[in-house]
């Protein structure tokens, strides 16, 4: 199999960032605090700053859409669930997007190797360097990362603002395990490639990037540029048994396993017996049945310069 995640990410062209929309959100776990520091990070590296408190991911993309002939870039400030609400804006406008990870899992950023450090971030961004990546969508609802149904939905539904606020990724482990205990297989039918088949599953995850859920793998070869969605069902009687698939997860492997169904494609169908909701980057955004799609090459982001993009700028010098 052909290792995508090896391949020379997809250049977009040097941008000059000279003034940015400063999207934050004040009701994430840092939020706040970082309001203040992200700004001044992206001022001492000469980029001009219009902040925005968007309460509803309504208002983000209207704000996008509104100022994007005015700015440079939209400049992020949150976790995966803002980075998604902004998302929308993005693909309608082409804007380019500047991360600056303050979330709690922060896997778009992983993703795309942009630091925590906030002083480091905006300076990628200040670097001009961009990427172009891949977008993907369930039902008309654009996804970065993973959107999923079944237990990684039901812990999207119990993981509150309050419970990221007060234990960060500790939450996500104790509500993880509250979610296991009571997680029953249910039936459910994914068409791919002209194909039906019917299962039992405790969950279908459809992955667009390359982590997901704190710094998991979607696919051992999975990247957020290579053109494909990868779907994988976890088809255990017990819940219990994803435990011993702990460090597979971490890897990317777990689609060695005869329990776990993994397919490649840019297109996929899931139909439930009962409706269920769909989280997308830790986002409830809608329900069974679902349609996943991939819009190639949709986004242009700031990403540090590849080692090979590197020495080609010193020869050209």
């Amino acid at each position: 199999m052909q290792d995508h995640s090896a391949q020379a990410p997809v250049l977009a062209g040097p941008v000059k960032a000279r003034s940015a929309i400063l999207i934050v959100n004040a009701r994430s776990r840092d939020g706040e605090a970082a309001r203040a520091a992200v700004a001044d990070k992206l001022k001492a590296h000469g980029i001009n700053v219009l902040e925005h408190d968007c309460r509803s991911r309504e208002q983000v993309t209207a704000l996008i859409r509104e100022q994007a002939q005015r700015v440079d870039l939209v400049a992020v400030a949150g976790g995966d669930g803002t980075m998604n609400a902004a998302a929308q804006g993005l693909l309608e406008t082409g804007i380019p997007l500047g991360i600056l990870p303050t979330g709690t899992a922060n896997d778009l950023a992983r993703t795309l190797d942009i630091p925590p450090d906030l002083d480091r971030a905006a300076a990628i961004i200040a670097a001009g360097h961009t990427r172009t990546i891949d977008l993907g969508s369930v039902n008309g609802k654009p996804f970065f990362n993973v959107a999923s149904l079944g237990l990684s939905a039901e812990l999207s539904k119990e993981l509150t603002r309050d419970i990221k606020r007060r234990f960060g990724r500790l939450g996500y482990l104790v509500t993880a395990l509250r979610v296991l205990a009571r997680a029953r297989p249910f039936t459910a039918e994914i068409a791919a490639d002209g194909e039906r088949v019917r299962i039992k599953t405790l969950q279908v995850a459809v992955g667009n990037g390359r982590y997901y859920g704190g710094g998991n793998i979607v696919a051992q070869d999975a990247a957020i540029d290579d053109r494909k969605l990868d779907l994988y069902s976890l088809e255990f009687r017990q819940a219990w048994k994803l435990a011993l698939l702990a460090r597979a997860f971490r890897y990317g492997e777990h689609g060695a396993w005869d329990e776990v169904r993994a397919i490649r494609g840019d297109e996929f169908e899931v139909r439930t017996r009962h409706p269920r909701p769909i989280n997308a980057d830790g986002e409830i955004v809608t329900q069974t049945p679902a349609r996943f799609t991939l819009h190639p090459r949709a986004v242009t982001v700031f990403a540090p310069e590849a080692p090979s993009d590197r020495a080609q700028a010193r020869q050209l010098r």
